[in-house]
């Protein structure tokens, strides 16, 4: 007779026991989470303290080329690359400086606490880091970052930033590429410091909060009423209204565009050759209709840039498209003058009987 073999069957009691005990473990171990997370709260130090008790000894007199504590040009090309930058040469040691500043015992999240103070210390406005080890933080969205940041600035254009909303301050700086508007708040420009004044803003975060702020510029231009005011011109910028056209003129040195966009990049494909010689200048022409405020795409665009002794010269400017808006450019050599210059703008539109004209006086 063969032996049969029956499953065995875990009893009621063995059962509960067994869920009991992996009930313990699972609280255990999230205890263990939270004293840990308590524990790492207790015992982080203040960026002031961090500083004081180790970086010091070379920032605060700028032993072996360390960059001085209060030296605000120092400072500031440094605080142009971002926390995480600068945290991860801090943790790994660059030049003259061991890892971690030579103490060990420092955190990485005290690192970025020193950092931000050293930074404050020296002209920066940087908002001090959250602990993310212990509170993980989400990925931030455009409208995030701008609610939290960037419109205590741009709300109202406080120091002449772009206001949100504002089509007028906003699709001529994007003429000039989303990637140079990036560029140049991590960097910081004018009034703003750089990552606007969140130092651990990543590049993307940065990049979703312009593209926030522009979208709103633009949806807002589309849906002002026709009778709004007129809005309010750019820095750097001229603007005249002719026959219900609205006509944005500016104008930048190719070195400045050579200095922005040292390597070929989308940009430089918009704009074209940048030319080397001296005295050239980019000339960019902006179109909206004043009843509408709609974007004009489809004219036809001449310049001529003169002045009285010497006469001009005249080209048909580039129709330029780039992140869904239009305008018109093309590259002039105006030479140093003691006589003023003139820029006259002929726009041929289709279905137009006749093309408008506009004058604008170049500032030298």
């Amino acid at each position: 007779m063969s032996a049969t073999h029956e499953p065995r069957v875990m009893s009621g009691a063995t059962s509960r026991g067994k869920a009991r005990r992996l009930a313990l473990l699972a609280a255990l171990a999230l205890a263990g989470a939270m004293a840990a997370q308590s524990d790492a709260r207790a015992a982080v130090r203040s960026g002031e303290q961090v500083v004081q008790q180790v970086c010091a000894a070379c920032h605060a007199t700028g032993k072996n080329g360390a960059p001085k504590i209060g030296d605000d040009k120092a400072w500031q090309a440094r605080a142009a690359q971002g926390l995480s930058s600068l945290t991860e040469h801090a943790i790994k040691g660059i030049r003259n400086m061991p890892p971690h500043g030579g103490s060990g015992g420092v955190s990485d999240f005290e690192l970025q606490l020193a950092i931000t103070y050293m930074v404050n210390q020296s002209g920066g406005h940087w908002a001090v880091p959250i602990n993310k080890a212990v509170a993980p933080a989400p990925e931030r969205s455009g409208e995030e970052i701008v609610q939290a940041q960037c419109v205590k600035c741009h709300g109202s254009g406080v120091d002449g930033a772009p206001r949100i909303g504002d089509r007028s301050a906003w699709i001529p700086r994007a003429t000039y590429g989303l990637d140079a508007l990036v560029r140049s708040a991590i960097r910081g420009h004018g009034a703003m410091p750089s990552r606007g004044g969140m130092p651990d803003l990543t590049d993307a975060e940065v990049r979703r909060a312009i593209v926030y702020m522009m979208d709103q510029g633009v949806a807002a231009a589309q849906a002002a009423p026709a009778q709004s005011a007129a809005p309010a011109v750019p820095p750097g910028w001229d603007h005249k209204v002719v026959a219900g056209t609205e006509i944005y003129l500016g104008v930048i040195s190719a070195a400045e565009l050579r200095a922005e966009h040292p390597k070929p990049d989308a940009q430089t494909a918009v704009l074209g050759r940048i030319p080397r010689g001296k005295d050239y200048y980019h000339l960019n022409v902006s179109l909206f209709d004043s009843r509408t405020r709609a974007g004009i795409k489809d004219a036809q665009v001449k310049a001529t840039v003169s002045d009285p002794i010497m006469g001009g010269e005249t080209k048909t400017l580039k129709r330029m498209a780039f992140n869904k808006t239009v305008s018109y450019g093309g590259f002039f050599r105006i030479p140093a003058s003691a006589n003023p210059y003139t820029v006259t703008v002929r726009i041929s539109m289709p279905g137009a009987s006749q093309p408008i004209k506009a004058e604008f006086n170049l500032p030298r």
